[in-house]
């Protein structure tokens, strides 16, 4: 159960149907989960990924979020949750013997990037 005495100003950004593998993600997300905002827009810059553009793009839309709804300053905001998950599948077929069709799963991932402020409490890396 979650402890609803905790009072957590933040905001989030949600990318959905991205279509790169989970570990291609991950390594990215893992990197910057606890990192200050600051830090967390240098370090996807720094790394020969292509998945890095969309990654920083959610931090900036967080950032955006967080100014625009709660009123936080982007120096005070750090990325507490990066999360990485399942989501639906590209259905298409491939044509195979005597006429049949054989179906093709392509997976997608949703991302979700949470930031909080610093006065909310950072967390452990």
């Amino acid at each position: 159960m979650r402890d609803n005495n905790k009072s957590e100003i933040g905001a989030r950004a949600l990318g959905k149907n991205i279509r790169v593998s989970a570990i291609k993600i991950r390594r990215i997300t893992d990197r910057i989960r606890g990192c200050s905002y600051g830090e967390a827009l240098v370090l996807p810059e720094s790394m020969p990924y292509k998945t890095c553009y969309l990654i920083s793009q959610l931090i900036f839309s967080a950032a955006a979020n967080a100014k625009t709804n709660f009123g936080l300053e982007k120096s005070d905001l750090f990325i507490s949750e990066a999360r990485v998950e399942n989501s639906t599948y590209l259905k298409r077929f491939r044509p195979r013997a005597q006429g049949r069709g054989y179906p093709i799963k392509k997976p997608t991932r949703k991302v979700t990037i949470k930031s909080n402020s610093n006065s909310a409490g950072e967390i452990e890396r």
